[in-house]
């Protein structure tokens, strides 16, 4: 296990009290007096925060349920391991010898409530003025493009091979409408399987609008 002297360095921040950056390494299975999961939860409180005050500055035009998701896509498990990775934060965890056997330096739960963790630790020492910067640099750099219409699930293709695999065709988006000004534009589409209307739904452009009704579409399909 690495020192956690270097993970200082990657953040570009150094603990004045290094008993907080100690729990937000430790994992429950350490069997300690501490763990990192308060810390993990105050973390997760500050990124919601950071994130969705980044969302709100990058998509004036935007509406809160598109900002939702947006959000909701970047701060979540899997985003934060990605994040954690990119900082080798598995490197640094204190784990038992069993969690250290089943893999948890790269289990997905473990890393990602070690990144909130840290990020609260961070938070809970320096304030939000010092790990804003921290928090947005990271996602700037393991993020090629953050915009609405890239970090959605590609529900499009899922619907798409299972509507191949059980009807042997392919699903047809019409646009049905289109309203508003044009930095405020929802477009309405119907989302068709041969001659049969599955679906309609709406969003700020027309791929936000079938992925939209292709989620619809999946969630009927996979429930038959």
């Amino acid at each position: 296990m690495k020192k956690y002297t270097h993970l200082e360095k990657c953040l570009g921040y150094q603990f004045t009290n290094k008993n907080l950056i100690i729990e937000a390494l430790t994992h429950k299975s350490f069997k300690k007096a501490y763990n990192n999961e308060r810390l993990e939860f105050l973390g997760d409180a500050v990124l919601n925060l950071i994130v969705g005050e980044f969302l709100y500055n990058k998509f004036p035009n935007s509406h809160e349920g598109d900002l939702s998701k947006i959000r909701a896509s970047l701060v979540n498990e899997k985003g934060f391991t990605k994040l954690a990775n990119a900082i080798e934060l598995g490197e640094y965890i204190y784990l038992s010898e069993a969690e250290e056997r089943n893999n948890g330096r790269t289990k997905a739960s473990i890393l990602s409530d070690a990144f909130e963790a840290i990020m609260g630790a961070i938070y809970l020492e320096a304030g939000l003025l010092v790990l804003k910067p921290i928090v947005l640099d990271l996602l700037l750099k393991n993020y090629d493009n953050i915009n609405l219409d890239e970090l959605f699930s590609d529900y499009k293709t899922a619907l798409q091979e299972i509507t191949q695999a059980k009807f042997g065709a392919i699903p047809v988006y019409k646009l049905e409408n289109a309203t508003g000004p044009d930095h405020l534009k929802v477009f309405e589409l119907s989302l068709w399987i041969g001659d049969k209307l599955y679906a309609t739904a709406s969003g700020n452009s027309k791929k936000l609008a079938q992925q939209a009704a292709a989620k619809i579409v999946l969630k009927q399909l996979q429930g038959e």
